[in-house]
């Protein structure tokens, strides 16, 4: 693939490492390769985005991450402690919400509180601070059957929120919504970035929501799937949001981006 060129570079030092990734591959029963010799450092507290190819492994990867799924080989480190599985450290935002239907609200945010034996009195007054963190204020004892799928995932994401995981691993949290919904998660997702300072690892198809939400985007060739191409979108994010999607620098990354994955189509 193609290096993506200008403007993609911000001059500025670098972070931390939250998430170190070596030579991580994952071939599932049948011998199919999904990944195949990954090698990431994801930044500390600040949003990295994995874009590619349908079915190029950016669910895979995420969930190896997570520890919801263990690699063939290699290995990920978070804070430098090795991932063997599931860990308080890091929280999952699925694409189809998984909320417990019986539950309302303020038990769904507070459940993974709960299963850690945090007080009742601890755990909802958390949750209550998340609840107006992601704008449902007020919508505390409604039940998910009763909310839009945009309220559903505003859920999601305070239940993940709530347990003050240092990495949240977001799986196309935005796919399930209308346009307009998806506009203001956006808006809103680079509000929350600024304020929890908090690792985002993020999912998507979308080159614009990437180019618009991300310090660092991680192109992925086509399965069995490596890492091609590392971009950092130099875009001031003090502008409204209709000046950043003007934005040439924002334009052009778009294009370029479009340009390096337009190759895996044919």
């Amino acid at each position: 693939m193609t290096a993506v060129a200008k403007p993609t570079f911000a001059a500025q030092p670098a972070p931390p490492t939250a998430v170190r990734i070596r030579e991580v591959t994952k071939i599932y029963p049948g011998g199919v390769e999904a990944l195949s010799g990954i090698d990431l450092d994801i930044p500390e507290g600040r949003l990295t985005t994995l874009l590619g190819p349908s079915g190029c492994g950016k669910t895979t990867l995420l969930k190896i991450i997570a520890g919801l799924l263990p690699a063939t080989s290699g290995t990920v480190e978070v804070d430098g402690a090795l991932v063997t599985g599931p860990g308080p450290e890091r929280a999952f935002v699925f694409q189809d919400f998984a909320l417990m239907p019986w539950a309302t609200v303020m038990r769904n945010v507070a459940f993974g509180l709960e299963l850690r034996g945090v007080a009742k009195s601890e755990r909802e007054a958390v949750a209550e601070k998340y609840i107006a963190a992601v704008g449902l204020k007020g919508f505390e004892t409604a039940y998910p059957h009763a909310l839009s799928g945009g309220m559903r995932q505003r859920v999601g994401l305070a239940r993940a929120l709530a347990v003050d995981a240092k990495v949240l691993l977001m799986d196309e949290p935005f796919s399930a919504v209308d346009e307009q919904t998806r506009r203001k998660f956006q808006e809103d997702m680079l509000d929350l970035v600024a304020r929890e300072r908090k690792t985002f690892v993020f999912v998507t198809h979308s080159i614009e929501e990437a180019v618009y939400l991300s310090d660092r985007i991680v192109l992925l060739a086509r399965r069995p799937s490596r890492v091609t191409t590392i971009v950092e979108p130099d875009i001031p994010r003090g502008a409204d949001a209709d000046s950043i999607r003007r934005d040439p620098v924002y334009l052009d990354t778009v294009e370029e981006i479009w340009r390096g994955l337009k190759q895996y189509l044919d």
